[in-house]
């Protein structure tokens, strides 16, 4: 993986499109004269790959737009175009078109012509090996010194950035975080589910209690029938004899 091409537009010196080809996959060394923009060049590199230009303020936003004559530049853009026939950066194209757009208040990336988050391309980057807290791949002057007199605990996190392993350690911190959430979700839930199931006791209990009810209420209401039954029953003897008892006497008494 190695740059083709960089595309420059309205950042520090470079106030028109300015198109920096072809590069060598290997090596490839940047002349000039004092105040051609050679640094800015590099900046720019810095300003799409690297974690450097992350946080900006307002007057560092401005700081990167060009301010020389002419009407004000509100808007600028850097754009790198990478040979990816080794796919390096795990996209299955053999050029990967990454642009970074920084306004006055606000920044834009392109991946392959989309825009995408941020986090996204940092993730891309890292998977690539691109370090964004430590990029090996800019180096700057004193680098060297400061990593050969680094403590053995800051080589072996660099060694892992180069490694591209970074961004996994921080998955596995989101992924973490959010089984902490989930695991304190569960139980909530699992405290939920207790309360449901006392309450399932509790109904439980209560529909015995009312089938016992049921129960007892259907011999009560069975023993009353019987007892009315026998009741009208005995009525109608009784009824029955009176009415022949009077139709004797009546009929004694025309007689």
């Amino acid at each position: 993986m190695f740059i083709k091409q960089v595309i420059i537009h309205g950042f520090k010196s470079y106030r028109e499109q300015t198109v920096v080809e072809p590069f060598d996959h290997r090596h490839n060394v940047v002349v000039g004269r004092n105040g051609s923009g050679k640094s800015n060049f590099f900046y720019a590199i810095q300003f799409v790959l690297s974690d450097e230009f992350s946080h900006l303020r307002p007057e560092q936003r401005q700081a990167l737009l060009h301010e020389g004559t002419g009407p004000r530049v509100v808007t600028a853009y850097v754009e790198i175009i990478f040979d990816n026939t080794d796919n390096r950066v795990p996209i299955e194209r053999d050029e990967i078109v990454l642009r970074r757009v920084i306004g006055a208040k606000k920044d834009q990336y392109f991946l392959n012509k989309k825009m995408v988050p941020r986090s996204d391309v940092m993730n891309l980057l890292e998977s690539a090996g691109f370090s964004r807290s430590n990029p090996y791949y800019i180096v700057k002057q004193g680098k060297i010194n400061q990593m050969a007199t680094a403590p053995d605990s800051q080589r072996l996190k660099l060694l892992r950035e180069v490694a591209g392993t970074r961004v996994y350690d921080e998955r596995k911190e989101e992924s973490t975080t959010i089984l902490k959430e989930t695991e304190g979700k569960i139980e909530k839930i699992q405290e939920f589910l207790r309360t449901i199931e006392e309450r399932l006791k509790t109904l439980e209990e209560e529909k015995e209690e009312l089938k016992e009810y049921q129960k007892w209420d259907k011999m009560r209401r069975s023993l009353e029938y019987c007892i009315h039954d026998r009741e009208l029953k005995e009525y109608q003897k009784w009824d029955k004899m009176r009415r022949s008892l009077e139709y004797c006497i009546h009929d004694r008494e025309l007689k």
